[in-house]
């Protein structure tokens, strides 16, 4: 289950139909999966091969489709990330930084867990919400954030894309944003 902490204030928001108001009011969607639709073998594994993430992927067809439909999303994949993903340090430096998209960034995750630091409204600020399987989350496009893991560095997800070649990062440089 999703939870907001609101960096300000360190205010803390729990509870699925709370965190999606919440959301809701930042222009952020928020939906929960269900996970027991997933094989029991691919629940905590992060290291998988194609067939897997294919299986992934059918697994939550209807579910994707429906997103798809609704957002006009046109393409998917699998984004595994985990210790044994080479130089996931780097990578990591490429994500934890503020930017925006010309279009949505989306994650479905479906094992591990994963934060999105999200700019909110100039009332509320800078919010994390920490995510789990079965949550997804849809950040609009121009809206400045960023994606980083948790302690436990591992997480598999949905991506969905509206251009076919994925989304390109732009810096947002933000003197109010602090880590």
């Amino acid at each position: 289950m999703a939870e907001i902490r609101i960096r300000n204030t360190n205010e803390r928001i729990k509870g699925n139909d709370n965190v999606k108001a919440f959301l809701e009011k930042q222009g952020v969607l928020f939906e929960h999966w269900d996970t027991d639709k997933l094989p029991e073998e691919l629940r905590e594994k992060f290291v998988l091969s194609d067939e897997e993430k294919n299986q992934i992927l059918a697994t939550y067809d209807a579910e994707i489709r429906d997103l798809a439909e609704r957002r006009g999303y046109r393409t998917w994949d699998i984004i595994t990330l985990s210790e044994a993903t080479p130089n996931l340090d780097e990578l990591l430096k490429k994500f934890e930084s503020v930017h925006t998209h010309t279009e949505d960034e989306v994650r479905a995750i479906t094992a591990g867990n994963g934060i999105f630091i999200i700019k909110g409204s100039d009332d509320v600020g800078y919010f994390d919400v920490e995510l789990e399987a079965g949550d997804v989350i849809s950040v609009p496009e121009n809206n400045p954030h960023f994606f980083t893991l948790m302690d436990n560095r591992q997480v598999v997800a949905v991506r969905l894309f509206i251009e076919t070649e994925g989304w390109i990062a732009h810096p947002f440089q933000d003197p109010a944003f602090q880590k």
